[in-house]
């Protein structure tokens, strides 16, 4: 059984799918493997799925990127279309941390704004990848702040996390889990988080709002689907399989030290096909009126 990734290893996807395939392998008694097929945010793992055999043995780890912001910001290129996965379940909703190389003279969001108004186009944004939260976070802090940044997208968050601690890229955006080693060991400075409220994980790092920008919200999310034709027994089980998993203090322990939330979308906390399906539909209107502000796009 193997759980696809859209992305490259290091980042938070396949920090999740790693989460998640020891305990759901030692649950179902088979190996599970995380296979790694990076590309055009996400899709190429996409379409690897959507055209898998839907017998219950190829699961996809999808990102906000490649099941929601994708389908606008590609438009008619979009290789998929959402009715061609099946949702499973919602794993965790983490924040995005935007952050500057140490080299770069400022320690807060305020002065990150100011400094990049007076050198308008002088500074690179880096993201994992075109179209992923990453890179829209970085567009709506263009628009809310009224600055110009270069966007350079990456083919993951590893490639793009040693560019900037490098100081070839002065501001990046990447989400909390793939970044908070480097951030606690001062590689890298931190200055806001982009959910509401602050992360247990990182306490004296400020929001977005707090710095003065609410507007630039965005909360990254990771869950399972399947080829669309899986039987619905099948994405029952795991998703009642991945409810059980995610409610083990161990990984409770393990998500809440890397700055993740709960899944939160049933009464009890937890996640189901259903609900994670009105989830995504709902994570695909949002984030195209997103695209449609910025004028952002694949390219």
């Amino acid at each position: 059984m193997r759980i696809v990734v859209g992305f490259t290893p290091a980042g938070t996807t396949d920090i999740a799918a790693r989460l998640l395939a020891e305990p759901l392998g030692r649950r179902l008694g088979q190996q599970v493997v995380v296979e790694n097929r990076p590309g055009a945010g996400g899709n190429i793992g996409n379409q690897v799925v959507a055209q898998a055999d839907a017998d219950g043995h190829t699961l996809l780890m999808q990102t906000i990127s490649g099941g929601a912001i994708n389908y606008s910001l590609y438009g008619p290129r979009m290789p998929i279309r959402p009715e061609e996965l099946a949702a499973v379940g919602l794993m965790l909703r983490v924040p995005n941390a935007i952050f500057v190389t140490p080299a770069l003279p400022v320690r807060t969001l305020r002065e990150l704004v100011d400094y990049a108004k007076a050198r308008p186009g002088q500074l690179n944004i880096g993201s994992s990848g075109a179209g992923t939260s990453l890179h829209m976070t970085g567009e709506l802090l263009k628009l809310e702040a009224g600055i110009d940044l270069t966007h350079v997208p990456f083919r993951g968050a590893g490639p793009m996390l040693q560019e900037t601690i490098a100081g070839r890229i002065e501001v990046a955006v990447d989400n909390l889990p793939s970044v908070i080693g480097h951030l606690r060991e001062g590689r890298l400075r931190p200055l806001a988080v982009t959910t509401k409220e602050r992360t247990p994980a990182m306490p004296d790092v400020p929001t977005t709002a707090e710095a003065g920008f609410p507007g630039v919200e965005a909360t990254a999310w990771f869950g399972l689907q399947a080829p669309a034709r899986t039987p619905r027994p099948i994405l029952q089980r795991y998703s009642d399989e991945l409810n059980q998993i995610i409610r083990e203090p161990d990984m409770q322990r393990r998500i809440a030290d890397l700055g993740g939330m709960a899944p939160a979308l049933t009464p009890d906390g937890g996640t189901s096909p259903e609900t994670f399906e009105a989830f995504i539909r709902a994570e695909i209107t949002k984030w195209s009126e997103v695209v449609r502000r910025s004028g952002a796009t694949a390219d």
